[in-house]
């Protein structure tokens, strides 16, 4: 993971990270943004925008400060509409012209079990859904965008959000919050689906990548074996899971409290989300059963 202290780029600063492609760390630190949120401008001339980042002025400002002389803002790309990473679209579209590119809305690629628990009630937690993201151009899977210096392919990969895309750039990947080094992805029902995570993982696993630019954190050099280890984890964390219901039914809390022995009270309610990403998609698989029916709450045991 990225080393805390080393990772401390300035904020509301344009800083090249290689040809054609410069940061911006919004002001937004937290602990689940870590530093902040990464936008980046991709190209020269004619800029891509990626992850415009939380509605904040300054951040907008520091965006079109970035810029260098004759250049525009021509494609505003967000990668999932998380509230740290799409509301400032509105306003740098408003200000440059330049439409908003996304998967869809805040709604758009959940799947059916996500939508189930959210009409049941369940809320999510974490970053925080922006409600009103409407981009002007939906992507499809797969889908490329060309610029006068750069070109990106649309890679659906929910997981941590439903409309989550990643960006391919030749070897290069705008990972979003799919992949990060500094922390892994949280999964958190209903916007996060542990199902399609693995299953997105999987997908990147096959590629051959040179980095990933995250929506938090350092650069990572070493995507494949960041992406072994992600699968790793969750594989260790449903094993724990599946020997702790070996021993006795539990709910997600209780298995939280038993998993998570070390972790700090501030952190336990995102690890019981993530422990309930894991039952939920226990129950998937027809592994584990949930009574009396599937919610945070419910008591689950092996089949």
């Amino acid at each position: 993971m990225d080393d805390l202290t080393r990772f401390n780029p300035p904020v509301g600063q344009a800083e090249q990270l290689e040809p054609n492609l410069r940061r911006v760390l919004a002001n937004n630190p937290s602990p689940m943004t870590y530093r902040g949120t990464n936008t980046y401008l991709l190209g020269q001339g004619d800029i891509a925008v990626i992850d415009p980042g939380p509605d904040n002025s300054a951040h907008l400002d520091a965006i079109l400060g970035g810029l260098k002389t004759g250049e525009t803002i021509t494609h505003i790309f967000v990668t999932h509409s998380h509230i740290d990473h799409s509301p400032l679209a509105a306003a740098l579209s408003k200000a440059t012209g330049a439409p908003v590119l996304a998967y869809g809305d805040s709604r758009a690629g959940q799947s059916q079990i996500m939508q189930r628990l959210a009409q049941d009630g369940l809320a999510g937690g974490g970053e925080g859904v922006d409600p009103d993201f409407a981009p002007d151009i939906l992507l499809q899977d797969g889908e490329t965008v060309e610029g006068a210096s750069w070109a990106l392919t649309a890679l659906h990969t929910p997981g941590h959000f439903g409309n989550h895309l990643a960006f391919a750039w030749g070897t290069a990947l705008f990972s979003g919050d799919l992949v990060m080094g500094w922390a892994s992805s949280l999964v958190s029902p209903p916007d996060g689906d542990l199902s399609d995570f693995m299953a997105s993982c999987a997908r990147l696993a096959a590629g051959n990548w040179r980095v990933f630019h995250a929506g938090h954190g350092a650069p990572v050099t070493n995507p494949a074996e960041r992406l072994a280890w992600l699968i790793s984890h969750r594989q260790s964390r449903e094993a724990q899971i599946l020997a702790a219901l070996k021993r006795h039914p539990a709910s997600a809390k209780s298995l939280t409290a038993e998993i998570y022995r070390d972790t700090p009270a501030a952190l336990l309610p995102a690890a019981e989300r993530n422990v309930f990403a894991h039952l939920v998609d226990l129950v998937q698989k027809s592994q584990i059963t949930a009574a009396p029916t599937l919610c945070p709450t419910a008591e689950f045991a092996l089949c």
